[in-house]
């Protein structure tokens, strides 16, 4: 399993109710993405920094997400070309269904 932490460099501060209304515009494309078990968004409390914290099953999933076509979207839209930090995650804690995980769940 993998886990992405994408970031923007800092940007014009947007409050949390901007990001709310950004992210969700686009929230549920994610729901169908291969290879992708958990997004979470995020935003800096001085709402200078925003990204995203990605959970794969593998990292080619990821990497296939995060094309050029991807990364030029993303870059047009934040105004900021985004860095992307890749992590093995050995072992994941699930406290919603009370798992602790050591391969990927079964996707639907």
């Amino acid at each position: 399993m993998i886990v992405a932490i994408v970031r923007f460099p800092p940007i014009d501060p947007i409050s949390l109710t901007e990001a709310r209304d950004l992210f969700g515009a686009g929230a549920a494309a994610y729901l169908d993405v291969p290879g992708l078990l958990w997004k979470a968004y995020l935003r800096s409390d001085d709402g200078t920094q925003v990204g995203g914290v990605y959970w794969w099953a593998d990292k080619a999933s990821a990497e296939a997400k995060y094309s050029q076509e991807w990364l030029d979207a993303m870059a047009k839209k934040y105004r900021a070309e985004p860095t992307i930090e890749y992590f093995d995650a050995p072992i994941v804690v699930d406290r919603v269904s009370q798992i602790v995980r050591v391969e990927p769940p079964v996707l639907p």
